[in-house]
């Protein structure tokens, strides 16, 4: 029910990006400017400003984007109160999620869950990729939900949502509207995250598919959370690459920046982690309510 040309530049909005709002709606990059074009037209304000290869929000678009996510979830509430109507479940769901997963993409679902269904218990337990995945197999845990790339044949893997780790920086970086070729990391002073987490697995990975290893990387230092590392972005010309996910705030409120690498980039998707097998009905629940 969400508008197709609000979906079209809630997409846009969010990934900051014509080209990979395209490709997520499966659409031409001209109808993507086609259609927020028509909705500039429509409330005679300019949505978005060019720089370089990467757009900006303005004013009037980060208005219109707080209130596209306003309507985007009241359409999905009512779809699913709707589908709701009548039934009753009770019980406790223990989930496990790696740290980026936890912090900024769960409470929001968790407290929507809560007021859908009051006498259904939620732990949420917070760990990185590796530990999620052992306290599932040690039955600690219902499902879990997870940024790494490694699977198991323990498991049952279902996509969560599409992410992307980009490098970050300060607003006001030396590098920060330039776009870099891949050699230049290793002039960079980097920051990364600790070993065992799901982000820094596919960091390496991509790296590595690109001949580049990041034992050859000046690191700076490793923390162990993104929120660590986005503040110490803040007060030092370090750059680090980052869930997309984790840095939302920072970019609408220009403290951090994105910096391009040409023809290079790291797309994943977050997961939900199963056991084996048929599901309880209350997992069942969870990953309807999510989906919906």
């Amino acid at each position: 029910m969400f508008d197709y040309r609000l979906k079209v530049f809630h997409t846009a909005a969010t990934r900051l990006s014509f080209t990979k709002a395209s490709e997520e709606l499966h659409i031409s990059q001209p109808a993507v400017t086609k259609h927020i074009k028509e909705i500039e037209n429509q409330l005679g304000t300019k949505l978005f400003d060019r720089k370089g290869t990467s757009v900006q929000l303005t004013q009037s678009g980060k208005i219109l984007y707080e209130y596209a996510e306003k309507i985007r979830n009241i359409y999905r509430d009512l779809e699913f109160e709707i589908s709701q109507v009548n039934e009753q479940h009770k019980g406790k769901l223990i989930i496990g999620a790696s740290t980026s997963v936890a912090q900024y993409i769960l409470p929001e679902i968790l407290a929507k869950f809560n007021s859908y269904y009051k006498d259904i218990k939620i732990e949420l337990i917070t760990h990185n990729t590796e530990i999620v995945s052992e306290l599932l197999k040690e039955g600690k845990i219902d499902l879990g939900i997870i940024e790494g790339e490694s699977q198991s044949s323990f498991f049952d893997y279902k996509i969560f949502k599409p992410d992307e780790i980009v490098l970050t920086a300060k607003a006001d970086h030396a590098l920060a509207n330039k776009t870099l070729a891949l050699k230049d990391l290793y002039h960079l002073n980097l920051i990364f995250r600790e070993q065992g987490s799901g982000t820094q697995e596919f960091i390496q990975n991509r790296l590595k598919e690109k001949g580049i290893n990041i034992e050859d990387l000046n690191t700076v230092m490793q923390l162990g959370s993104s929120e660590s590392i986005k503040n110490y972005l803040l007060h030092s010309d370090c750059m680090a690459f980052l869930s997309i996910s984790t840095i939302l705030n920072e970019l609408k409120n220009n403290a951090l920046t994105i910096v391009d690498i040409k023809n290079f980039s790291i797309e994943r998707n977050f997961h939900f982690i199963l056991p084996k097998g048929d599901q309880s009905e209350m997992i069942k629940l969870f990953l309807r309510f999510v989906r919906s």
